[in-house]
This record gives structure tokens, C-alpha cells and sequence, in this order.
């Protein structure tokens, strides 16, 4: 029901194995960044004041924003996510029709630096050229190559034309 309303959106987990998707726990998430933040009993204080629950309500709210963006895309990619069992994770992975992958992490930061990177050079390692493009999406206000098709492009972005 709370999928229906569009209250939650789940996530789910990417694999190789077209099969092994369907075993691996997506992820929810709550459609309204505000009401999360409530719910969770935040105060703006506390948010501003604690980076990760920051980060997370602002990776909800960037793969929502990107969900948006894609319904009026030509590619209409399938949004999951990845993780290993030995902790390597991207927050967002888009999957084109063709078996492309785009891999999106999304930082609070207002600079990055190739730490930020390191969850998709691991998906890199494990897809190789099935991976298009890399992007950490952060806080600060240039679009930074960081090679190999990775880039650090700002938060803003998703509002340009």
C-alpha cells in the first residue's frame, strides 16, 4: 500500500545474476526526505551537526531525484544498488536496456577526493567495461574528472539544463 501511494520506493540490489536480484534485500526508501527526518526525531540541529544522518536523507533524496529525471530520459534505466559482502557499496546503480551501468555515490561534501571513489572502482573491477561512467554527486561547485570515466559532479546538476 505504501508503494501505491508512492510513499516508499524500494531499491533494489544489483547482481550480475539475473536470478541472485531477487534474493538480495533492496533497499527502502521513504519518498519524502521531511517526513523521514521527523520521523527519525531530527532536529535541524542534529542534522547539520551529524553528517551521517545528513548523508542519508540526502542520498534519498538524490535517487529521487534521479528516479524523476528518468522518466523522461530515451534510456530509461532500472535504478538498483550495490553491495558486497566484503562492505564495497555504490549507492546508485542505473542499468540500461543494452547492460550498461552507470554507478552514482552521493556525498555531503563540499570536496572529494578519490576515497570517494573507491566503491566504484570496485564495481569497475568487478564488471570492467560494462561500467559507462562513475559519478560521486557532492556539495561543492565544479565537475572534477577523476579518470577512468569518473567524475565528481555537484548536487546542483540535477536541476541544470
Amino acid at each position: 500500500l505504501l508503494e501505491a501511494i508512492y510513499l516508499l520506493a524500494p531499491l533494489p540490489a544489483w547482481s550480475s545474476n539475473l536470478g541472485a536480484r531477487l534474493l538480495k534485500s533492496p533497499k527502502v526508501l521513504l519518498s519524502d526526505t521531511g517526513l523521514a527526518g521527523h520521523l527519525m526525531g531530527v532536529s535541524e540541529a542534529r542534522l547539520m551537526d551529524d553528517p551521517t544522518l545528513f548523508g542519508g536523507l540526502l542520498e534519498t533524496f538524490a535517487t529521487l531525484e534521479l528516479k524523476k529525471d528518468a522518466t523522461w530520459s530515451r534510456t530509461r534505466p532500472a535504478f538498483y544498488h550495490w553491495h558486497t559482502a566484503k562492505r564495497e557499496e555504490v549507492d546508485i546503480l542505473l542499468e540500461s536496456r543494452d547492460g550498461r551501468l552507470a554507478g552514482i555515490e552521493v556525498k555531503a561534501a563540499t570536496a572529494i577526493s578519490s576515497e570517494a571513489f573507491r566503491g566504484l572502482r570496485a564495481l569497475k573491477a568487478s564488471v570492467g567495461e560494462r561500467l559507462h561512467r562513475g559519478v560521486v554527486l557532492y556539495s561543492g561547485p565544479h565537475v572534477l574528472p577523476f579518470g577512468d570515466g569518473f567524475f565528481a559532479v555537484p548536487l546542483s546538476a540535477l536541476w541544470t539544463l
